[in-house]
C-alpha cells in the first residue's frame, strides 16, 4: 500500500486552515496513488498551542471528523489525522483514523505523555494497541513518546500490526529517534513504521522533520528533509511476509524469562 507522509506543521491554531491543507494533500496523495495519509501530531490544531489546545478539542465524532471524512471520501484515500479529544471534561492526544470511504475506523489515545506542556494539557489514554483493516494490512496507531518504549511496539507486533503509524512532534536535539530509534522498532518487531512529524519553529519548540517510513529490514524506504513536504513509501506485504520468515523474533521468544520487564 502507498503510504503519504504529510510533513507539515500547518497553520497552529487554526483547524480550518489546516482542514484546507490536509485537503490538498489528499489531493495529492490520491493522484500518487496512495492507499493512506498520514500527518503530524495534533496536526488539525497545532502543538504548541497552550490553552488552545483545551478550545480548540473536539470529541472523536466532532465537525472535524465530518470534514476530514467527506476529504477522504471525496479523494478516495484513507485518513490518520493527530488532534486534540474532548471526552467530557478529559482532553487527549490523539490520532483518529478514517477510512477511504468516510468511515471513523480506529481512534488512539496517547498513553506516554512527553514533558511538562502534555501532561499540563492532556490525560494519557489507557489502551495500549488500537488496530484496523486498511488495503489488507492490520494498520496500528501510536503517538510520537510512545514508539521509544520498546513494550509498546512489540505488543503491536504481538497483536499483528503490519503497519504501525505514528505521528509525532518529534524536537531538536532529539532527532536520532527519527534517524536510528524507528528503523530499529521497524526491524525488531518486523513490521513497517510510519512516523510523521512536524518541521519548523513552533512556540518553544524547533521540530526536526526527517518523517520516515522504515521497514521491516530497517530500512527507510523514504526520509523527508527538514522542510514542509508530502513524501511517498510502499508497504509490501509480501514483501513483509518474507522478512518475517527470515526474522522469527516473534517465535523465537521466551516470554517466561521477561517477568521482570513488567515491574
Amino acid at each position: 500500500m502507498r503510504t503519504a507522509l504529510l510533513q507539515s506543521s500547518g497553520h497552529p491554531g487554526s483547524t480550518a486552515a489546516n482542514l484546507k491543507v490536509l485537503d490538498a494533500a489528499a489531493g495529492r496523495a490520491a493522484a500518487a496513488g496512495a492507499g493512506i495519509l498520514v500527518t503530524s501530531e495534533m496536526f488539525l490544531t497545532g502543538y504548541a498551542i497552550g490553552d488552545d489546545v483545551a478550545r480548540l478539542a473536539e470529541p472523536a465524532d466532532g465537525d472535524a471528523a465530518d470534514a476530514i471524512a467527506e476529504i477522504a471520501h471525496r479523494h478516495g484515500v484513507a485518513v490518520a489525522y493527530g488532534y486534540p479529544e474532548r471526552a467530557g471534561d478529559a482532553v487527549f492526544n490523539s490520532v483518529q483514523l478514517i477510512s477511504a470511504e468516510g468511515a471513523r475506523l480506529a481512534n488512539y489515545r496517547k498513553t506516554h505523555l512527553f514533558g511538562c506542556f502534555e501532561r499540563e494539557q492532556f490525560t494519557p489514554g489507557e489502551q495500549p494497541v488500537v488496530q484496523a483493516e486498511v488495503n489488507g494490512l492490520r494498520v496500528g496507531l501510536m503517538i510520537c513518546y510512545d514508539v521509544e518504549f520498546p513494550e509498546n511496539v512489540r505488543a503491536h507486533a504481538l497483536a499483528g500490526t503490519d503497519l504501525l503509524l505514528v505521528p509525532t512532534a518529534q524536537m531538536h536535539p532529539f532527532q536520532f529517534v527519527a534517524e536510528s530509534v524507528v528503523p530499529v522498532r521497524a526491524f525488531e518487531n518486523q513490521m513497517y513504521v510510519a512516523y510523521v512529524n512536524r518541521v519548523g519553529a513552533e512556540g518553544e519548540f524547533e521540530f526536526v522533520g526527517l518523517s520516515t517510513l522504515a521497514g521491516p529490514d530497517g530500512v527507510a524506504r523514504a526520509r523527508a528533509g527538514r522542510v514542509e513536504e508530502l513524501v511517498f513509501a510502499d508497504a509490501d506485504p509480501d514483501f513483509l511476509a518474507a522478512s518475517r520468515a527470515a526474522n522469527p523474533y516473534l517465535s523465537d521468544r521466551r516470554p517466561e524469562l521477561y517477568g521482570p520487564l513488567a515491574s
